[in-house]
């Protein structure tokens, strides 16, 4: 595939989006930026966040998670708790939101909590949502420089700063508004591009015709779902499934990245529709982008294609001289969607949350609308110092630092969030972050002396071989929740709620 064709495919690509920017931004004022006028129709948002949810992790990483005999299809256990999570997203917190009228769902905090929980919320919001986004845009851009920029003499550090700058461009006027419209376009091709590339691969193949796509994945040795044999292990069905649960919590409940979308919606009773029916079709795309992945795997082996590390499977394939230009054209397409569908909405919530938590900008005014923007700037800064940071400190698989990151950065979230949902007690709002930080510090001691991680060894840690997976969350969260049931004690016995 020739470097001309990849760069027109892109510039097709942006100028479609520029598009829906101008046409979405009319008449936009600096409160369409944060709430799109609450006038999204739910079936268009739920649509948008497939894409959004997914992002270039899930259309990477996830294909390449498939190929170690102890993950093969593993994720699928995750992704049945995210349904879980989903119905508790919609049923407990959305309610708790609308009737708040919210823009900032860490506003939440201010009134339950005080001052300082307030900030606190916030600012883990925005470590993890800079962290995910850099990590997700990480990926992508290394991508987009193996394939075009470094033939062109283009380095690292422009590739990336490119990317955000094109993000900036089409979100800086409409913002949210923006974001649901271009997040449904990208959604459609990322999903049409998955799927024609399951076909064409397939068809790749050679096996026996008699045998289906579905056939063929579930007796390639890559599709074991449960894992229930070996507790220890970071698969085992409990702590992807429970884990699942509390990660789409964290991750989706609780971030505003992912509720400033379904705050849009007209009605709770729109943004509930959103979400459940958000929850049921991600179970099919995994599965989906799992199935992928086992054809991917036994086409590389069946034509000799070598890559450096399961994040670059999915490229090698698609672009190797052996798959032809159609199956490396939807490759680009779903990448440069799923990538963008999650890099500018992340950038959008961080200018949001900002903007509102920081900077007290609401909505009204010349002087609020200008220093909005000048977050909105910032915030493209930071993401690509972070990208480049984590450039030249990490070369972990995607997805795993993806989950590990929010298994420390989501956990006091929750932890603080149900506190003061189920209880009704009291808490030194001056203590919780330092509670969230002990709880934080308390999980990352404990992963790091594990079986696996850095301070330990393969068959070692201070668990006797016990590896820490997705459950690292509900650590997190639990330890949070329990030192702030424990401070309450020092408190008043309860407090009025709304």
């Amino acid at each position: 595939m020739s470097g001309a064709l990849i760069l027109s495919v892109i510039l097709a690509y942006f100028l479609v989006l520029f598009g829906i920017a101008r046409w979405t931004s009319r008449g936009a004022k600096n409160e369409t930026f944060f709430t799109g006028d609450r006038s999204s129709k739910w079936y268009v948002v739920s649509f948008g966040m497939i894409g959004a949810s997914l992002s270039g992790v899930t259309f990477i990483s996830v294909p390449g998670w498939v190929g170690n005999e102890a993950n093969q299809f593993s994720y699928m256990q995750a992704v049945l708790g995210y349904m879980i999570g989903y119905l508790i997203v919609a049923y407990v917190l959305l309610p708790i939101y609308y009737r708040m009228n919210l823009i900032s769902i860490y506003e939440y905090l201010k009134d339950r909590f005080g001052f300082w929980s307030y900030k606190t919320g916030a600012s883990f919001f925005l470590i993890s949502r800079v962290i995910g986004a850099s990590v997700r845009l990480l990926l992508v851009a290394n991508v987009l420089q193996a394939i075009l920029f470094e033939d062109l003499g283009i380095r690292f550090e422009y590739t990336v700063v490119i990317s955000v700058l094109l993000i900036w461009i089409y979100t800086n006027r409409g913002g949210i508004k923006t974001i649901v419209w271009t997040d449904t376009l990208q959604t459609a091709f990322m999903l049409i591009a998955v799927c024609l590339t399951v076909w064409f691969v397939y068809q790749g193949l050679d096996i026996s015709s008699s045998q289906g796509v579905v056939e063929t994945v579930s007796t390639s040795g890559y599709s074991k779902i449960f894992f229930f044999e070996d507790f220890n292990s970071s698969n085992h069905f409990l702590k992807h499934f429970l884990g699942g649960i509390f990660i789409t919590v964290g991750m989706t409940g609780l971030d505003q990245d992912m509720m400033q979308k379904n705050l849009t919606c007209r009605s709770v009773g729109d943004a509930q529709k959103n979400m459940v029916s958000l929850g049921v079709i991600l179970i099919f795309v995994n599965l989906l982008f799992l199935g992928l992945g086992a054809l991917l795997y036994m086409y590389a082996q069946q034509q000799g294609i070598d890559f450096a590390k399961s994040d670059l499977l999915f490229s090698s394939v698609a672009l190797s001289e052996f798959a032809g230009p159609a199956v490396g054209i939807f490759f680009l397409l779903g990448l440069i969607a799923a990538a963008y569908s999650s890099a500018d909405s992340a950038l959008t919530s961080l200018t949001t949350s900002f903007s509102v938590d920081f900077m007290n900008v609401k909505n009204k005014g010349e002087q609020n609308e200008r220093t909005r923007k000048i977050v909105h700037i910032v915030m493209s800064a930071v993401l690509i110092l972070v990208v480049l940071l984590l450039k030249r400190t990490t070369d972990e698989s995607a997805i795993a630092l993806l989950m590990k990151f929010a298994g420390f950065t989501y956990g006091p979230l929750i932890g603080v969030f149900f506190f003061g949902i189920i209880s009704k007690r009291k808490v030194n709002d001056r203590l919780i972050p330092v509670i969230s930080l002990i709880a934080i510090l308390v999980s990352f001691l404990l992963w790091y002396f594990s079986a696996g991680a850095p301070g330990g060894t393969n068959d070692s840690g201070l668990f006797g071989g016990y590896r820490f997976g997705f459950e690292l969350i509900i650590l997190n969260s639990s330890l949070t929740f329990v030192l702030m049931l424990i401070a309450s004690f020092f408190g008043r016995r309860s407090i009025n709620t709304n």
